[in-house]
């Protein structure tokens, strides 16, 4: 697809009409989940990308050119500097807290949707086209493969014992079939609280409710918090 000479106003209007539709089909997910990165951003940062790339469309120096005559113009140089503002926009999505991360399908949809910014300022329309339909599927129809993974899940569990010495970490894995790591134990009076972490695979919360049923059949259980999943 060689890159269109000439760039007038209709044209330079539908490119950049496209490329705010294809960011605000691919922002409504994020924004209806309530990401940081929402609508409003990704059609943002989807103009953003069509304009630079539309402008130096209409930079360039036609004068005695034909389309072939652009095949030892370093092109690359157009979206370098937009890919690179993007990716401080998507790394200031991601954030880290201990063992969780989010913000990580967020800032590779910014990604996706400056890239196809850059095919529609550019009049790359078929290619615009289905990087925005294959960005939506990725968003939308994976997102119920996903859910069928399993994931690796945590807890936190607080169990109370009679006296100072603490449950071993291996009775209580026993009892509720997955991994179970030891954090600690104070006493208060003639009892005890034994804290630990639960480790185990499962594709929903629901198994941390089957957990927590067995242990409370076998146990005093004081707390358990389930760790908040990293975003996908």
């Amino acid at each position: 697809m060689d890159m269109p000479l000439h760039l007038d106003l209709w044209d330079g209007l539908l490119r950049l009409l496209l490329a705010g539709f294809a960011g605000a089909i691919l922002g409504f997910d994020r924004g209806r989940r309530g990401h940081a990165a929402g609508l409003r951003t990704t059609v943002l940062v989807s103009l953003a990308a069509a304009l630079a790339m539309a402008q130096a469309n209409a930079l360039l120096p036609l004068d005695g050119r034909t389309a072939a005559g652009f095949s030892v113009l370093d092109v690359g140089r157009f979206p370098l500097g937009i890919l690179t503002g993007v990716g401080f926009i998507g790394g200031g999505t991601i954030l880290k807290r201990g063992d969780l991360v989010t913000g990580v399908t967020t800032a590779a949809t910014l990604w996706i949707v400056t890239a196809i910014g850059l095919c529609f300022g550019g009049g790359q329309w078929m290619l615009g086209i289905l990087g925005t339909i294959l960005g939506a599927m990725t968003l939308l129809g994976l997102r119920r493969i996903d859910e069928l993974i399993p994931r690796r899940r945590k807890a936190e569990v607080t169990v109370v014992t009679p006296g100072p010495a603490s449950i071993p970490a291996s009775e209580l894995a026993l009892a509720v079939g997955c991994a179970v790591v030891f954090r600690g134990h104070r006493g208060e009076g003639d009892k005890g609280l034994s804290t630990y972490e639960l480790d185990w695979q499962a594709r929903d919360e629901r198994g941390a409710e089957e957990l927590l049923n067995r242990l409370t059949a076998r146990f005093e259980v004081a707390s358990f918090e389930l760790r908040p999943e990293s975003d996908h």
